[in-house]
């Protein structure tokens, strides 16, 4: 019996060995995921990026699914109301009002979505500067997830409209606040910028890639397939969220300072600046998506698999466009507000020259000078909304850049419920000419903004925007040492070089570097 006894202590000895060199391994695992910054950013850029490809697949999955889905519902519908009325002259007049209601149902749902994103973003913003970033981001993409399951299983209009408007509701908090965690963690600002801009690729590449994607599938596999595999990445990204992330074990949002409000951030003549151009150079885009289609019809005869195309090209260009400015702010990082400015020409030109086209091959060219002009307002204006943050307010993201989601969602809301009416009264045409017209005057606006990389940080400004007292303990330690430093208590060196200087006065204050 010892010896079998023996054998058998032996044989847990190992097993116990191996079990807490399993459980060191994850332990070093787990800490090189964490604790190395480099990795950190990197893994949380790969997170930030799938939630907001995934959103915008989303987006645009629905539009060659979702109008010859409602049409078959609708068909069915009416011949089911044929068998059981027998009745044609009162069939013919339900069917006639429902077709005529029909574009404008299609425009209410696809405009659904940013509708509830643009009510929600300004709670969402201020949530998301009192918790930190993580949590909004996991919670954004549980919503994500269940209205991409809603909109597979779903057989009927409203269905899909509470699935369309809860996407909505998860946008709101997944893209507010992935974009504000890529400003918080690359905060050197060529880093921040050539982040930003990978981000603003795999946007681009999002919605360009599905159309084609949900079309071919929604052909030859059904409609719920196209929506079920976005369903299954959603749902790795939010477990790589939870695992990697850890949003409900993370503690440093105590220490987080507290952020501005946001409503003292859209009163900020900076930020109010960049918010008008972000409409602006988006309204091409959001108003061309749904008139395009038919104009091409009318006007080129053109086949479904060219309608179906008419985007995709134009991602190359925005890739490029994204590339280009990424490297010429790391270059001359001053300019990015005249980035932005040619990037409002190139959309106001492009537009202008979208009526004139004849066949597809010229329509490709002004598409994806949109997308190209895009591509460098996009990635010029967004890393200056931190910077301004930065330099302005307090250094917390989640409302700042609410104001730049809701500036996407004014455009994307108003495209699929007004162009439509533009186009009927007024002409293609007038449509094309009036946002090209506004991308070009809107653009010597941006002279505003070309200073803004000189501002250093300006405590006295701060105080003048917030004009409250110290509010959490980042707050609270950095009045009191103030305090100390007017009592001559306190050296003049700190830890973050922003306050040289003791402030006995406004003017000393701004010796200490208001602007450079």
């Amino acid at each position: 019996m010892e010896p079998e006894e023996t054998t058998g202590g032996q044989g847990t000895n190992l097993a116990q060995s191996a079990a807490s060199k399993l459980s060191q391994m994850g332990e070093r695992t787990k800490q090189l995921v964490i604790k190395d910054p480099e990795r950190q950013k990197r893994v949380v850029l790969v997170i930030v990026c799938i939630a907001l490809f995934l959103d915008n697949m989303l987006y645009m999955v629905i539009v060659p699914i979702i109008p010859d889905y409602l049409e078959e519902l609708q068909n069915a519908a009416d011949k089911a109301q044929e068998a059981t009325l027998h009745t044609n002259s009162t069939n013919s007049t339900i069917h006639k009002v429902t077709k005529g209601n029909f574009d404008l149902q299609i425009g209410v749902l696809f405009a659904s979505k940013a509708i509830l994103q643009l009510l929600v973003n300004p709670i969402s913003g201020t949530f998301i500067d009192r918790v930190g970033y993580d949590i909004p981001l996991f919670i954004g993409l549980n919503v994500m997830f269940l209205s991409t399951l809603i909109f597979a299983f779903a057989e009927n209009y409203a269905t899909l409209f509470l699935a369309r408007s809860m996407q909505g509701l998860g946008s709101a908090f997944a893209d507010t606040s992935g974009i504000a965690l890529i400003a918080d963690k690359y905060s050197e600002e060529t880093e921040r910028s050539k982040a930003l801009g990978i981000a603003l690729a795999f946007i681009s590449f999002g919605s360009l890639v599905a159309p084609p994607f949900g079309g071919v599938l929604y052909e030859f596999a059904g409609k719920r397939v196209p929506f079920l595999i976005l369903a299954c990445i959603c749902l790795a990204d939010g477990v790589l969220c939870l695992t990697v992330l850890k949003p409900f074990s993370n503690r440093e949002r105590e220490n987080m300072p507290v952020g501005t409000p946001i409503y003292k951030l859209m009163i900020d003549p900076y930020i109010a600046v960049v918010a008008g151009a972000l409409t602006i150079c988006n309204i091409p885009l959001a108003f061309l998506e749904p008139t395009i289609a038919n104009w091409m019809e009318e006007n080129m005869h053109s086949s479904q698999w060219e309608i179906g195309m008419t985007w995709f090209p134009a991602f190359f260009p925005h890739v490029l466009g994204v590339y280009l400015t990424v490297k010429l702010a790391a270059k001359y990082p001053h300019l990015q507000w005249f980035y932005g400015a040619i990037g409002m020409v190139f959309i106001g030109a492009s537009s202008c020259t979208v009526p004139a086209c004849k066949n597809f091959g010229q329509l490709m060219i002004p598409l994806c000078g949109i997308c190209f002009g895009i591509a460098f307002v996009d990635t010029a204006l967004l890393p200056t909304l931190g910077f301004l943050v930065d330099v302005r307010h307090v250094s917390v993201y989640g409302s700042v850049y609410a104001i730049a989601d809701i500036s996407y969602c004014v455009a994307y809301a108003l495209g699929p419920v007004v162009a439509g009416q533009i186009v009927h009264d007024l002409g293609f045409v007038q449509l094309n000419l009036g946002m090209g017209l506004a991308n070009v005057l809107y653009a010597p606006a941006l002279l505003l903004l070309k200073n803004v990389t000189q501002m250093k940080p300006s405590f006295s400004e701060r105080n003048m925007l917030l004009e409250d007292g110290p509010t959490g303990l980042y707050d609270t330690i950095k009045m009191e040492e103030r305090e100390k430093k007017r009592k001559g208590l306190c050296t003049t060196i700190d830890e973050n070089g922003t306050e040289t200087f003791p402030q006995r006065s406004y003017s000393e204050e701004s010796s200490g570097g208001d602007y450079a």
